[in-house]
C-alpha cells in the first residue's frame, strides 16, 4: 500500500510542475478566510468571509470597500450594469453592491419564490447574466442546486439534487457549464442552452481518480484560462495533507500544479493577460476567523 502511495505521487510529480516558491508574493498577510476574488479595473475585489467584508486591493494597500454583518460573504463579482454581486453564505442571500460601496436590495429567492440555500459562487456568461451555485446544507444531504441572473434581475434555478455545489465556471465557448461537488469530489459538467437553461448533467472529472491511494482532494473554486486549461482550487480537511492549485487539460488530464507557504488555498483570480494568480489561502482551517494570507503567483 506504501509503495502503491508513492508510485502515485512520483507520477503526480513528474506530469506537474510546481512555482517557485521564492517568487510567490503576500498581497495581504492578515486576510480572514480570504475567497471569491476577481481582477477588475486594475484592481483585486475579493471577499473576506471572517471580516464580512469586500476588499480590494489597488497594487499597494488593501481597504475595505464594503461590509455585512452576517452576509458571510463567499464570492464577489462586478456586472454589467457596474454594480456588484456577493454571495452570502450565511444569510442565504445574493447581495448587491452599487460601484461606490453602498448596500442595494438584494436577491433573496429564485422567480418561484423559493429562497437560497448558502449561495456560494458565480461564473458570468457572455450574455450579461450569471450563473451561481446554493451550496445546501452540506455533508451527506443532496440539496445543493445553480441558478441563474439573467439581466433583467430574475433568478431561475437550472439545477438541483447537487451534492454541495461549490465553484463554477463557464468554458471558453459559452456552451459548457462546468461545477464542482465538494463532497464527493468531482467537477461536473452541463450543457448550456440558447435560453441559459442546462441540460445533459455528466461527470467531467473525479479529483479521487486522479490521485489514487492519496488523501481526499475537496475542490471549491475553479477558474478557466484563455487556452482553456482548468484551475482547481483545494480546501483539504488536515494541514496533514495541504492543498494545491491543480490545472487540468480539456481532457481532464492533469498538466501542471501550484502552491504557495499555506496549507489550503480555495480560490483565486487571473491577474492581467494571465500572468499572475491571485490565490486565497489559509493558515488556519479549523476555526474562526480563519486566518490567511492572500498571494501573488507567477502563472506558467
Amino acid at each position: 500500500m506504501i509503495k502503491r502511495y508513492l508510485l502515485g505521487t512520483l507520477f503526480a510529480l513528474a506530469l506537474a510542475s510546481s512555482a517557485n516558491a521564492g517568487d510567490v508574493k503576500v498581497v495581504n498577510d492578515a486576510a480572514w478566510f480570504a475567497e471569491g476574488p476577481i481582477w477588475y479595473q486594475d484592481k483585486l475585489f475579493y471577499v473576506e468571509y471572517g471580516r464580512g467584508t469586500v476588499t480590494v486591493w489597488d497594487g499597494k494597500k488593501n481597504e475595505i470597500f464594503w461590509k455585512m454583518d452576517g452576509c458571510g460573504p463567499s464570492a464577489v463579482l462586478p456586472t454589467t450594469t457596474g454594480e456588484f454581486l456577493v454571495t452570502c453564505y450565511d444569510s442565504n442571500l445574493i447581495g448587491r453592491i452599487s460601484a461606490d460601496g453602498k448596500t442595494l436590495p438584494a436577491y433573496d429567492k429564485d422567480k418561484d419564490g423559493k429562497p437560497f440555500s448558502g449561495p456560494n459562487d458565480f461564473a458570468p456568461d457572455k450574455d450579461g447574466g450569471v450563473y451561481f451555485t446554493g451550496s445546501g446544507k452540506g455533508g451527506p444531504l443532496i440539496d445543493a442546486s445553480a441558478y441563474y441572473i439573467g439581466k433583467d434581475g430574475s433568478v431561475t434555478k437550472v439545477a438541483g439534487d447537487l451534492h454541495n455545489a461549490n465553484g463554477l465556471v463557464m468554458s471558453n465557448d459559452g456552451k459548457i457549464l462546468y461545477l464542482v461537488e465538494t463532497e464527493d469530489n468531482r467537477i461536473i459538467e452541463f450543457d448550456v442552452q440558447s435560453d441559459h437553461t442546462l441540460s445533459n448533467r455528466r461527470v467531467f472529472l473525479r479529483l479521487d481518480d486522479l490521485f489514487p491511494n492519496q488523501p481526499h482532494i475537496w475542490p471549491d473554486g475553479i477558474k478557466m484560462d484563455k487556452a482553456g486549461e482548468m484551475y482547481i482550487g483545494q480546501s483539504p480537511r488536515s494541514l496533514d495533507a495541504p492543498g494545491k492549485i491543480l490545472v487540468v487539460d480539456k481532457d481532464a488530464k492533469l498538466v501542471r500544479t501550484l502552491s504557495v507557504p499555506s496549507p489550503s488555498m480555495p480560490n483565486f483570480a487571473f491577474g492581467p493577460d494571465e500572468k499572475v494568480l491571485y490565490v486565497m489561502a489559509l493558515d488556519q482551517i479549523d476555526a474562526a476567523p480563519w486566518k490567511g494570507k492572500v498571494y501573488e503567483v507567477p502563472n506558467k
